[in-house]
């Protein structure tokens, strides 16, 4: 960075407002405004990138209605350093100096802490509200996707800030919090059974009752369907049910969680959780931290991992694990933030994820096995948003620490995401290699999970031109995920079989199986949410290439999803499948964007 220029004002106490009205603040006090809403839109863009931009690339997006682009560029890059009193932006590639500033709003809700996010005063507003960028359709583009994410992002703030309430027993603010959730997104089965779950907690069942009522009306009304058993089980739910007297001792509070996780991992999950819950109560009465921040990481994890759409149950019991025992047990404190960023994996909340990884790695230091599992995690997630060189390094470190652990899951799950990444990123060879290599592993002894590296695996026949290779691989993959009952293995082998069909030229066939994977994916609230995203790619695509009415919607769809969810290259191939409906916008959005994603697989789609 260029050193300050000595007339410049001090960049103490600068705070940058982009949620809400934008503004920008010297020591509480607001600035004088930019001349011109685009200075907005370069600061909020600039903000929001990964890395440095080119001049080119920013005045493609925001001044292509420019008579001189270039020059509009260099007024409004002035008007920025006069704003922000800084002497940087200067040469061909641009990055802010955020270091310059003491606050800004957008990466408190993306990376902060929920306490601090609740702070934010526009968590509730959109990103620069009431503006808008007509003459420049691709950066309108850009910014509708950033509005869609904030706003999941401010919701997963409020989630996590109701849970961690709930977990230490400020029962009405977490009630409060859930409310503010519902009101954001009211179709949210989730986000509808914590706020039933917290006014049961908080001693209002009238209050519970009437609210699931009301959930079941609006979905009724709205969607055509009824909630699911997560919203009746929030009526009834909480960490720890008292099955007789506690206070038999730490013996007896042992003696419960080993039989909870040994019934648990016999598949005896009723009575393992009735085991855990009992163990919750006999570690209470002891008063010992550590042990009870055992039993309710137990409880959490098998809730979230063994048990289908009990995720937000596990999470509350995660929570409480924190609350009681942080402070006891770096090891425990280290698995309880892992399992809160998986769950925050599964549902696509990846800024969330990373908060509570980075908040989980210090805790786990020397404890490999836990270093290993945050690692899967970490790089899963990094995938998942196309960030796929760091990805892929992380997952290899994964694999390596797994292989000296000699823990043959967890090896065959980062050979997996591992795979996954490969395959995204075009690397056919190595993808198959990982693949087959975890597939064989689970194979023996984790049967359940088979169908994900195998499916996975079929994927790789399919692109290199063995459609039958491929098809029996989805096969046996989607047989054996309906056997489980898993909705995230049926989802992917059925995405599968879908592409499956549209290789031997079976397209109406091919939009049946996949709009059926595409409703597989998400048939429990806890699913894997890419799942759905990479179902419903391939859906767009039949039905872009057929012309087929519904294309539309489900690309709205798609786009939805990941937009909010921060799923860079499924946005990017929603763009390109609207191209192709003939939005010169979207194409534009498309090439601009898939520029910043590390992948030639993707570039060649985009055409660059």
């Amino acid at each position: 960075m260029n050193p300050q220029a000595p007339n410049d004002p001090p960049a103490q106490g600068l705070a940058i407002h982009l949620l809400g009205p934008p503004r920008v603040e010297r020591g509480g006090k607001p600035l004088p405004a930019p001349r011109g809403h685009k200075v907005w839109g370069l600061l909020a863009y600039l903000v929001r990138s990964d890395a440095p931009v080119s001049r080119k690339h920013l005045a493609g997006l925001l001044f292509e209605d420019a008579e001189d682009p270039l020059a509009a560029l260099r007024w409004n890059l002035s008007e920025l350093r006069r704003l922000l009193g800084i002497a940087d932006l200067r040469g061909e590639l641009l990055a802010l100096p955020l270091e310059a500033a003491s606050y800004v709003d957008l990466r408190v809700v993306l990376s902060g802490s929920w306490a601090q996010a609740l702070c934010v005063p526009g968590l509730d507003s959109e990103l620069l509200e009431g503006m808008n960028f007509s003459g420049s359709p691709a950066f309108e583009v850009w910014l509708a996707t950033e509005r869609r994410h904030l706003q999941a992002a401010a919701e997963a703030v409020l989630r996590e800030a109701a849970l961690a309430r709930l977990a230490a027993g400020a029962m009405a603010e977490a009630a409060g919090l859930a409310g503010r959730l519902v009101r954001h997104n009211p179709l949210d089965e989730n986000y509808q059974a914590l706020l039933v779950r917290s006014l049961a907690a908080a001693g209002d069942g009238v209050g519970a009752a009437r609210q699931a009522a009301a959930c079941r009306e609006l979905f009724q009304r709205e969607l055509g369907v009824q909630p699911g058993a997560t919203l009746d089980a929030a009526m009834r739910t909480v960490t720890a049910v008292p099955t007789a007297r506690p206070a038999t001792g730490r013996a007896a509070a042992l003696a419960q969680l080993e039989a909870g996780e040994a019934a648990i991992g016999a598949g005896a999950l009723d009575a393992g959780l009735q085991c855990l819950r009992r163990a919750i109560v006999e570690a209470d009465a002891t008063g010992d931290a550590a042990l009870r921040a055992r039993a309710r990481v137990a409880l959490g994890g098998a809730l979230v991992h063994a048990a289908r759409g009990r995720d937000e149950e596990g999470a509350t019991a995660l929570h409480e694990a924190l609350a009681v025992g942080q402070d006891a047990s770096p090891a425990l404190a280290a698995a309880a933030c892992r399992e809160l960023g998986y769950v925050e994996f599964l549902r696509g909340r990846y800024e969330r994820t990373l908060a509570w990884l980075e908040r989980a790695a210090p805790l786990a230091a020397g404890d490999y096995a836990e270093q290993t599992r945050i690692a899967i995690v970490h790089g899963a997630a990094l995938s998942d948003t196309a960030r796929y060189t760091a990805g892929i390094g992380l997952l290899r470190e994964a694999e390596t620490l797994a292989t000296a652990a000699g823990d043959t899951r967890q090896l065959a799950y980062a050979l997996s995401m591992l795979g996954r990444a490969l395959l995204l990123h075009g690397d056919l060879d190595a993808a198959g290699d990982a693949l087959d290599r975890s597939e064989a592993l689970a194979r023996q002894g984790w049967t359940a999970f088979v169908p994900w590296p195998q499916s996975l695996r079929a994927e790789v026949d399919l692109m290199r031109g063995d459609v039958d290779a491929a098809a029996n691989r989805f096969e046996h993959a989607f047989a054996l995920g309906c056997q489980i009952g898993d909705p995230c293995w049926e989802g992917i082998a059925g995405r599968g079989l879908g592409c499956v069909a549209i290789a031997r030229g079976e397209p109406q066939h091919a939009v049946e199986i996949l709009v059926d994977a595409v409703a597989r994916c998400v048939r429990l609230p806890d699913a894997y949410l890419w799942g759905k995203g990479y179902a419903l790619d391939a859906l767009c695509g039949v039905a872009v290439a057929h012309a087929m009415p519904q294309a539309s919607a489900w690309i709205n769809d798609m786009q939805g999803l990941a937009a909010r969810s921060g799923m860079r290259e499924l946005t990017v191939r929603t763009y390109l499948h609207r191209a192709a409906l003939g939005d010169s916008a979207s194409a534009a959005a498309a090439r601009l964007l898939a520029g910043q994603i590390d992948n030639p697989a993707l570039h060649a789609l985009a055409g660059l």
